[in-house]
């Protein structure tokens, strides 16, 4: 599946910190229905990303690190599942059986790879303000 449930928690993660200095992962959970195990694999990841920067101790918490208005759907996404291909043989690390079989290329995989770009483009179109603030 190209966009997991991981991929749209960790939106509804982002959401909860947009103008918040600062929340802790039970009040993140408690916004947006979100485990607390789940959470933390999310926030971990995106620390890694350095979409959110996490702070120790008594007034610990998550904050974003980003403004809003830098961080893409795509941004997000992309944190949580770095090797994202609407299917397998998509992924330039693993070679498609079917593209170039015969000496032909496969014109599945090129459509499928051009729906990739435009989706990928698409999402990463907006920033996270611009989608938050919609009216």
């Amino acid at each position: 599946m190209f966009i997991t449930r991981e991929c749209d928690y960790a939106v509804r993660v982002i959401r909860a910190l947009v103008d918040e200095e600062r929340l802790s992962v039970g009040e993140i959970c408690k916004r947006e229905e979100i485990t607390a195990p789940f959470a933390y694999k999310i926030l971990k990841k995106l620390q890694t990303a350095k979409i959110v920067k996490g702070f120790r101790g008594v007034h610990g918490g998550y904050a974003l690190e980003k403004f809003p208005d830098e961080i893409t759907l795509l941004d997000i996404y992309q944190a949580i599942d770095p090797e994202m291909f609407l299917v397998e043989c998509l992924n330039p690390q693993k070679k498609c059986s079917r593209d170039g079989a015969g000496g032909m290329p496969c014109q599945v995989h090129r459509e499928l790879e051009s729906i990739q770009k435009e989706l990928y483009s698409l999402l990463s179109e907006k920033s996270l303000e611009k989608i938050l603030n919609q009216e």
